[in-house]
């Protein structure tokens, strides 16, 4: 196993990619596709196809060079119970749950484990040995088997694409920041949940704060002397 070293901000960053997982952070239809969550509770979902190719791109190329895929998905049970009553702060914050307080007619699909909004989109499909995790909340650490799953593996860096750059990925990359991880964000492998400015000051704040910020070329680049390594 060799290190390889990653072009980012505020600075290049080294590890091994066998002791490293690739995180694909909440890529399903509710927050990337029209008609998901995220489009009807009034937020801009339109320009999501270029981050789900440049996600594909990413998983092909850390899936060669032997790195742990990891793929989220946030949701909860049908009755929601998963989600907390009013007894608990998701219930008030959580757009998917004020959106079908709203609208009725939405109970039962929006983030609904089994349903189209839950699922992954398409275009991103897990493959064998790669780890599937239902997350009940923004962080992909709080209430899941991620720290125990990276650390029986030795995985110390961890590589952050997916949606929402704001919400998901950002909690996800500061809860590994507080548990000795190291986190790094392709920043064209990620979207926001409202304005551009969201997704500046989120990167902004990993880059500042919690970890490093990169994007999909450099990743690629980085990793393709250790695929030819891998394959000869």
């Amino acid at each position: 196993m060799k290190d390889i070293t990653l072009d980012a901000r505020p600075e290049s960053i080294t590890f091994t990619p066998e002791k490293t997982a690739l995180i694909v952070v909440d890529m399903q239809n509710a927050y990337a596709t029209k008609g998901g969550y995220l489009d009807l509770a009034g937020f801009d979902v339109s320009s999501t196809a270029p981050v789900i190719d440049n996600i594909k791109t990413a998983v092909a190329a850390a899936r060669k060079a032997g790195m742990l895929i990891i793929w989220f998905q946030n949701g909860w049970d049908s009755d929601y119970v998963e989600a907390g009553g009013p007894g608990s702060p998701n219930w008030h914050k959580s757009n998917a749950l004020k959106t079908m307080r709203q609208r009725p007619e939405l109970l039962g699909t929006l983030l609904a484990k089994g349903g189209w909004d839950y699922q992954l989109v398409d275009e991103l499909v897990p493959q064998p040995g790669d780890i599937v995790l239902p997350k009940p909340r923004y962080s992909g650490f709080f209430n899941t088997p991620l720290d125990s799953i990276l650390r029986s593996r030795g995985i110390r860096h961890l590589v952050f694409t997916g949606i929402a750059t704001n919400v998901c990925v950002e909690s996800t990359l500061r809860d590994g920041f507080f548990l000795e991880y190291f986190g790094v964000v392709l920043a064209d492998a990620t979207h926001q949940a409202g304005p551009a400015l969201a997704q500046q000051a989120a990167l902004f704040n990993i880059e500042t704060f919690f970890g490093w910020v990169s994007d999909v070329g450099s990743f690629c680049r980085a990793l393709s002397p250790h695929v030819l390594a891998r394959i000869a």
